[in-house]
């Protein structure tokens, strides 16, 4: 006797299709090439028609996002990973990364779908779901440190048919109003019980050393022009500066300077690309005392100093930089 197939799977064909009828409704919704808005709230519609040689620039917000079509390469911190068709990417915090799309062209480009994720619905949701699903940290348990805020995972079938079903809602704006929420919430449930699920649950579990690093996190987005202050910042998440430091690098894959050096950096190349800033503008607006460390600095991370950067950029990015 055959032994049947689980519930969840389905034959490569069958996956190839479902993720060629989701690129066909992206392709439909995003003309444009970047991130497209919709008329639901918090998706979002990606779309890259060429390859690129030089690293775009993004801080990711806490999101979900579903790759249907080519291929795309971030690096966060000192972690690189390659993602392409039906790959789930979440970021439960908001993290600094650069990337590239390795994968598209004008007859197949680069097709994706972003979510925005708050974090109260992250525990709204794990609160429904049970306590099972609600452990704290156990500090003699290897698997409970704090995990990369940057996941990857294969979707299953019931995944992306659930994406697709959000996705094709735009086609019919009345049963938008009212299922959108219904098939944004199933996304959610089925990426916290799916293989990303327990790093998502880590952030949204108040008593973890994640969701104290996530407050950290927080902080530092809306005050990263600020002098940074460790021992502030370990205060405020009741945390030694050792285990602070410790955990926030598990988390961004890199020290809290470096994480607020890298968010100055992305906002001085966002301010220079799109609202034309000068360099030294753009420093001093971002917190940098002295162009020249700036100028260092920048040209350390992005591989050019910023004017020849922005030169460069605006080659391969014509509208905006892609997320």
């Amino acid at each position: 006797m055959t032994a049947r197939p689980p519930v969840d799977h389905l034959p490569d064909t069958d996956l190839d299709q479902l993720a060629k009828t989701l690129a066909r409704q992206i392709q439909k919704w995003a003309p444009d090439e970047g991130l497209n808005a919709t008329a639901i709230p918090g998706l979002e519609l990606v779309r890259a028609n060429t390859t690129t040689s030089c690293m775009g620039s993004s801080v990711y917000d806490p999101s979900f996002c579903l790759i249907a079509q080519g291929g795309k390469t971030v690096w966060l911190g000192d972690r690189e990973i390659h993602y392409g068709p039906l790959s789930c990417l979440v970021s439960s915090v908001h993290l600094p990364v650069l990337g590239k799309v390795t994968d598209a062209s004008p007859e197949r480009p680069y097709l994706g779908v972003k979510i925005s994720v708050e974090s109260q619905e992250v525990t709204d949701l794990l609160l429904e779901l049970g306590e099972e699903l609600l452990e704290p940290d156990d500090p003699n348990d290897p698997n409970s440190a704090c995990s990369c805020g940057l996941g990857q995972a294969q979707a299953e079938k019931s995944m992306v048919e659930a994406v697709l079903r959000l996705v094709s809602l735009l086609d019919n704006p009345r049963d938008a109003r009212v299922l959108a929420p219904l098939a944004r919430r199933e996304i959610l449930y089925r990426a916290l019980v799916g293989e990303i699920g327990p790093k998502m649950r880590k952030f949204a579990v108040a008593d973890t050393q994640a969701h104290r690093v996530s407050k950290v996190i927080a902080v530092l987005k809306d005050r990263f022009t600020e002098p940074l202050r460790v021992r502030e910042l370990a205060d405020m998440a009741n945390m030694s500066e050792s285990s602070l430091f410790h955990s926030f690098k598990q988390v961004t894959r890199m020290s809290p300077l470096q994480f607020q050096k890298k968010l100055r950096l992305h906002e001085a190349r966002r301010l220079m690309l799109s609202e034309g800033l000068e360099a030294a503008t753009a420093s001093f607006r971002v917190g940098y005392e002295s162009p020249s460390h700036f100028s260092r600095e920048y040209s350390r991370l992005f591989g050019n100093p910023p004017r020849a950067d922005v030169v460069k950029l605006r080659g391969e990015y014509p509208e905006t930089a892609r997320a």
